[in-house]
């Protein structure tokens, strides 16, 4: 099966997920800077799930790049990916207007874990459908980010019943760890071009 219609499908969904987010910042009342003081919580929480959905889209597309077909399976799992991520625009919104309290802490961390979850579950998918040779097999090696990352999520959880600003700390650095790019895959793809 071609590769092609998830990744169109996937961006298009990814897509409407940050422009629904977006939409959630609302226009402040007033002219003045002081204006805009109560909607830093809401911008914050913005901007750190734009970083997620961004490394989300990216690794995706990386992930998709190194699959040269895609079977059933990991049609229904790229779909299990999608839904954790279209919950973004709503854990991000609760959070924000909520100015990081515990509850919506919580619920933020435990949609990133479970987008954790889905995305391995599809890149171990696409690993089944390429075979134990894969590129993305290859690529993947011992992963730690993809390791210690659901650890952090946890911990999250956890910190968020007494205090959701070191949660909030310890999202923001997985989302950090990601930044660096992690430039696995490509090399897995030029060494099986060579």
């Amino acid at each position: 099966m071609s590769k092609g219609r998830l990744e169109a499908f996937s961006d298009g969904v990814i897509a409407i997920i940050i422009t629904i987010m977006v939409l959630e910042l609302k226009v402040p009342q007033g002219t003045y800077l002081a204006a805009l003081r109560p909607l830093l919580p809401v911008f914050l929480s913005y901007a750190l799930s734009f970083v997620y959905v961004g490394i989300y889209w990216n690794n995706h597309h990386h992930m998709l790049h190194a699959a040269s077909r895609v079977s059933g399976t990991t049609l229904w799992a790229n779909l299990h990916l999608l839904f954790w991520l279209s919950l973004f625009p709503f854990v991000t919104g609760w959070m924000g207007e909520n100015h990081f309290a515990s509850a919506p802490s919580i619920l933020y961390g435990v949609v990133l874990l479970m987008a954790a979850l889905a995305y391995w579950i599809l890149q171990q998918s696409i690993i089944a459908t390429e075979g134990p040779n894969s590129v993305l097999k290859r690529a993947v090696g011992r992963d730690w980010k993809g390791k210690l990352s659901p650890v952090f999520y946890v911990a999250g959880i956890i910190a968020s019943l007494r205090a959701p600003s070191l949660a909030q700390l310890l999202y923001a650095a997985v989302a950090l760890i990601w930044l660096v790019p992690d430039r696995r895959i490509e090399h897995a793809l030029r060494e099986s071009a060579s």
